[in-house]
């Protein structure tokens, strides 16, 4: 039986989703947060997004799940992947259009982090462009252009511009 150290994926059984189990899913998540498959009779009006932050991964029902079902979703866990009821997943896509509707856009924020002007910036950046060619193309000062760079990598703790655009890449916004 191998360790948790050397595991890829951890399997939580319980009844149901209630403060015991959050407080387990969330001190797994501080100790390094392996993906969590989560088998349980009853989810209830279990916070989902609290459940994303803690790594859960994939969510079974616990009264009806088979062995192959079980071995499938850690299979699915350790490569990356999610599975999810699809009642479930339809919640969880509510749920993030709400934080996208009522917090993140009215702070101009979008779920990667990134401003819209950010991310028109970075755009330009992994094309090639030069801080005055940029400052042209988006009607701004090469002051503006810069102090836009700046507070995007300072906030989001990037080293540079190679940095910033790397991880816009990744965040799928450019």
């Amino acid at each position: 039986m191998e360790s948790r150290d050397q595991a890829d994926v951890q399997v939580l059984s319980t009844e149901r989703v209630g403060p015991e189990a959050l407080a387990r899913l969330r001190n797994s998540a501080a100790d390094g947060g392996l993906p969590t498959v989560l088998m349980t009779g009853e989810l209830g009006d279990a916070p989902l997004l609290t459940l994303v932050e803690c790594h859960v991964v994939a969510i079974l029902p616990k009264n009806s799940v088979t062995g192959d079902q079980l071995v499938d979703c850690i299979v699915a866990a350790a490569a990356g992947n999610g599975v999810m009821p699809r009642d479930v997943l339809g919640s969880l896509l509510r749920r993030i259009k709400v934080l996208q509707q009522e917090v993140l856009a009215p702070n101009g924020l979008s779920a990667s982090g990134l401003e819209p002007r950010e991310v028109d910036v970075l755009r330009l950046i992994a094309e090639g462009w030069g801080t005055e060619e940029i400052a042209k193309e988006l009607a701004y000062s090469e002051r503006t252009v810069k102090n836009v760079i700046f507070n995007m990598t300072s906030r989001l703790h990037l080293r540079n511009r190679a940095h910033a655009v790397a991880y816009a890449l990744r965040a799928g916004v450019i």
